[in-house]
């Protein structure tokens, strides 16, 4: 190899070992970088860690500083919760998953004092014996076993149910456990000693107390029999007194006797209901009744005094409403009675009308009646409307002074249909007239798929004669719903322009210018044939007598639906007469009819043979239930007066045998009982009685049950100057 070779190899070898040490320069220098960059952030994360090891360190020394405070106030917790917890007299202890006690109060602990066992690590199965064996519960004749056994299982339950032991001293205690969420048990022990001794009393007071009211039950049952027989004679001479010839001084005086009289009965009867409603033993006897015929009833009794006053007493009873209903009809009459009672007692003048519509829901075979009492009398001030259902409460002012009562009347209508589960009403206008309403839900008894009654085909038009237009409006509306069409005229000399245009005329019997006998006279001696229907406010002119034969048919008013209706048909079915006559009677058909009377009591046998003096009726009397029967088997009579309360045998055991005796099944019985609580209407006519007067008794309720029961073969009864003494 030549020099010049060597040297290039030489310069080439150098050149290389150059370019290495400049990238061996170049790799350390990008080392050295790197390197630096590391060392700069490592060296800021020993700067944060050390700033976060100090605020480390700074927590550290709060939570630290903050749980032993913590810890501090556990502790206090802890103490005064203890502390609390050795202080009330009730044992409380704590107990671990394993039934051992933990800790107890000294209030526990004392119930087992002597016992040094019983303590914290004690479990509770060795609790039940050791009380068991040292006789610390008192037992009874349980057998120890059984009754550790039945209490374990109590115990080892999720809900353990509180239970009362009896201790050796007599002392009562009410165990009460209850379980935690890992199965400790805390257990209190609360003295009730006072508290079951208390409960003690009150159920010996309480016990004194329905004694007491079983008492008073009893004596005011008592007292107002005894009350209502002297009454009876009071009132019923009074009443007979009154049909005597008396100056105007005694007249005064015999009827200030019977108001007096008939205005304490009223006062007896509103308080005896409202110390039964009061003493909550006042209870609901639902049965089939007739609804209609029951208001009807009711106004039945009143027509008397509204009579006196020239008050109409109308009824307005939807159609297609039905009437057959269940519930206490005893109750709903005796709602009815407070509210039309009222009505009239407050009105002096225009008409009570006793309205009833509602709602039949097939469906539930109920029926929801609304029944309102409106009346024109003196109204209620607005101010007072609020509080008239109150006890004791009546409108007080100068002109209801004169209007006598208790003030218990609406209060105990208001409690009767809260009872009967209903809502009762007001609305009143001073000076013109108030309306009472009540609603009821009641099941129907009766068949709701049967139409409404219509009137006979050929009858297209009725004529309506009154002189009162709210009776016009209630028979055009009636007459309307049974599909005739109707005239109505206010008086009889107007009716006579239309009769020959009506195939029915309804008309009232007294008029101011011309009273119904007096149309229908004019009518048949015209020959003028057509039906006519008389309404009268007096009870015995609905009686078969030849008198009235003129018209086809007579009605008593308030005239209920199904006898308006009835007695419609009859007259328009009836054979045409020209001129009056009578109906042909069989030889030796006509008698008097024969009344039995059975009553102890000389008194009220002078008073009702004074009442039925006037009646052409054979009348005997007899003393007790035995000769009742006995009467009733020798005379035959056509109906009964039986008093309830008789010695010997009472009215009920007596009614009992003539009901088991021949003809005794269908013979009327009514019965007269001066009883209001014992004897009640549900239990008298439950023992075999049609009908149910209280004493004192009314001359007209007398008359209304002869003229019902009157049999075809008697006379009628009621002499010419009753007959015709009504409106």
């Amino acid at each position: 190899m030549t020099l010049a070779q060597k040297l290039a190899e030489e310069r080439r070898a150098r050149l290389a070992a150059e370019r290495l040490l400049e990238l061996k320069q170049a790799d350390l220098f990008a080392a050295n970088r790197k390197l630096g960059r590391q060392a700069e952030q490592l060296s800021h994360e020993i700067v944060e860690t050390r700033a976060e090891v100090a605020t480390v360190r700074t927590e550290n020394k709060r939570v630290k500083s903050d749980l032993q405070e913590a810890n501090q106030k556990i502790e206090i917790a802890e103490r005064r919760l203890w502390l609390s917890i050795e202080t009330i007299q009730d044992g409380f202890a704590y107990f671990d998953a394993d039934s051992r006690m933990i800790a107890a109060n000294p209030s526990y602990l004392a119930v087992f004092e002597g016992l040094g066992e019983i303590g914290p690590g004690i479990t509770y199965a060795r609790i039940l014996q050791l009380v068991t064996e040292e006789g610390i519960f008192h037992i009874g004749d349980t057998d120890p076993a059984a009754w550790r056994k039945a209490m374990l299982e109590r115990w080892h339950t999720p809900l353990p149910q509180a239970v009362v032991v009896r201790l050796w001293n007599g002392e009562y205690i009410k165990l009460i456990d209850q379980r935690g969420h890992a199965g400790d048990m805390v257990s209190l022990a609360l003295n009730i000693t006072d508290t079951v001794r208390y409960e003690a009393k009150l159920k010996k007071e309480q016990e004194r107390a329905e004694a007491a009211s079983r008492a008073k039950s009893a004596f005011l049952a008592n007292m107002s029999h005894e009350i209502r027989t002297p009454m009876n004679g009071v009132v019923g001479m009074a009443d007979l007194l009154m049909d005597t010839k008396l100056s105007e001084e005694q007249g005064l005086f015999v009827s200030t006797i019977k108001n007096s009289g008939e205005a304490l009965l009223v006062i007896i009867n509103d308080v005896l209901d409202y110390s039964k409603i009061e003493a909550e033993k006042l209870t609901l006897h639902p049965e089939p009744f007739d609804f209609e015929r029951c208001i009807h009833e009711v106004l039945t009794l009143l027509q008397p005094s509204a009579r006196e006053k020239g008050i109409a007493l109308i009824v307005d009873y939807d159609l297609f409403l039905p009437t057959m209903l269940v519930g206490d009809p005893g109750r709903v009459r005796q709602v009815l009675t407070n509210l039309i009672g009222n009505a009239v007692k407050f009105t002096s003048t225009g008409h009570v009308l006793v309205r009833v519509v509602g709602e039949t829901h097939e469906a539930s075979n109920q029926c929801e009646l609304h029944v309102t009492i409106e009346d024109t009398g003196i109204g209620i001030p607005a101010e007072k409307v609020s509080h008239i259902f109150g006890e004791f409460n009546q409108v007080d002012d100068e002109r209801n002074r004169k209007f006598e009562g208790t003030g218990l009347g609406l209060a105990i209508t208001q409690r009767l249909i809260g009872f009967m589960e209903g809502e009762i009403w007001v609305d009143s206008v001073e000076g013109e007239g108030s309306c009472f309403g009540f609603r009821l839900n009641l099941p129907v008894e009766e068949d709701l798929s049967i139409e409404p009654p219509c009137l006979p085909r050929h009858v297209k038009r009725v004529l309506v004669v009154s002189g009162r237009e709210i009776n016009r409006t209630l028979l055009e509306k009636q007459m309307e719903q049974m599909g005739a069409s109707v005239v109505s005229c206010a008086n009889g000399q107007k009716a006579l322009g239309h009769v020959n245009e009506v195939d029915l005329i309804l008309t009232d019997r007294k008029m101011p210018d011309m009273d119904g006998f007096e149309l229908t006279d004019i009518l048949r001696k015209e020959n003028n044939n057509v039906p006519v229907v008389i309404l009268s406010s007096d009870p015995t002119f609905a009686l078969s007598d030849p008198t009235y034969k003129p018209s086809q048919a007579v009605l008593k008013k308030p005239v209920s639906r199904r006898d308006l209706f009835r007695k419609i048909v009859e007259a328009t079915e009836a054979a045409p007469r020209t001129e009056p006559r009578s109906e042909p009677r069989v030889e030796g058909q006509i008698r008097k009819m024969r009344v039995l009377a059975a009553e102890d009591n000389k008194t009220n046998q002078l008073v009702l043979g004074k009442l039925l003096k006037s009646l052409e009726i054979e009348l005997q009397f007899a003393n007790n239930g035995i000769e009742a029967v006995d009467l009733f088997q020798s005379m035959t009579p056509d109906m009964i007066f039986m008093d309830i309360s008789m010695p010997k045998m009472d009215g009920k055991e007596a009614t009992a045998k003539i009901r088991d005796l021949p003809g005794g099944e269908k013979i009327p019985i009514i019965a007269l009982t001066a009883h209001a609580v014992d004897g009640d209407e549900q239990g008298i006519l439950s023992a075999g009685l049609d009908h149910y007067l209280t004493k004192p008794l009314k001359k007209a309720a007398i008359f209304e049950m002869i003229a019902q029961y009157l049999p075809a073969q008697a006379m009628p009864p009621f002499p010419p100057e009753d007959r015709k003494s009504g409106t």
